[in-house]
């Protein structure tokens, strides 16, 4: 009796590695092999599903060979650290950044690409709730904090992520970088919009400092533009921040 314990858990760590790995694990003894290949597929089938789900595009520039090997090293290598299915995106972006040997297959944009896809369904599913509270929905944008939706996420790429798929390989990178919000707007559609730098800049100061009204963020651009016509800067900057708002990307102010 006392070995049985033992004999058990060896026994499910020779299950589990032959689902991870059945090319290079052996089925356990006393499994019926065509028994065994019915859960090695079920596993894999499942959490390959979620992840082209998650990462359509990404999907979309790989051979099918390639995905498949791909996704395969992720079940072998990666250790999931969350139970739910709807996770599983997060946890193939940490195994791309942390733990995928680059292949020659791999785009350069790799990572960055997955991100944007991964936090579009970050977004999607996120449980965060807007509240109004000590937000004016019609307060001046320029005299006071404007406050940014929980639900947008400004982000930053080398590559036009937004743009590529199967139609648009870039070739290499582009001199300029792609500013980009992506957010929940209030029908719970995931939308982006493409921001120039200086909105970009703006909203990133606003991220910062949640106190720093938008005139105030405005000028700081402008010194920091060394700008010959602040005031230009400022007008253009208003008008930023009120479309802004009626994407519900800001909700007013504080």
């Amino acid at each position: 009796m006392s070995n049985q314990p033992a004999d058990f858990m060896t026994k499910q760590f020779e299950f589990t590695a032959h689902i991870r790995d059945p090319e290079n694990q052996q089925v356990p003894a006393g499994i019926e092999p065509r028994r065994m290949k019915i859960y090695s597929d079920l596993f894999y089938n499942n959490i390959e599903s979620f992840i082209r789900s998650a990462f359509p595009v990404l999907n979309q520039l790989y051979s099918n060979e390639n995905w498949h090997k791909m996704v395969r090293d992720f079940f072998i290598v990666h250790r999931c650290q969350t139970p739910y299915f709807l996770e599983i995106s997060q946890e193939f972006l940490s195994y791309l950044q942390d733990e995928r040997t680059p292949q020659p297959e791999d785009p350069v944009y790799l990572l960055e690409l997955a991100h944007y896809e991964w936090v579009e369904l970050a977004l999607m599913i996120s449980d965060e709730s807007i509240s109004i509270k000590d937000i004016n929905p019609n307060g001046d944008l320029l005299e006071s904090p404007p406050v940014i939706s929980p639900l947008a996420w400004p982000l930053a790429y080398h590559y036009p992520v937004h743009k590529i798929g199967p139609d648009y390989i870039p070739s290499s990178e582009p001199d300029n970088a792609s500013y980009l919000v992506v957010y929940r707007d209030r029908n719970d559609n995931i939308e982006f919009m493409e921001l120039n730098p200086v909105t970009a800049r703006l909203l990133q100061l606003l991220n910062e400092n949640n106190d720093i009204s938008g005139r105030e963020a405005l000028e700081q651009i402008a010194q920091e533009l060394q700008s010959d016509d602040p005031a230009m800067i400022i007008e253009n900057g208003h008008a930023a921040l009120q479309e802004l708002q009626q994407h519900g990307i800001l909700l007013g102010v504080k």
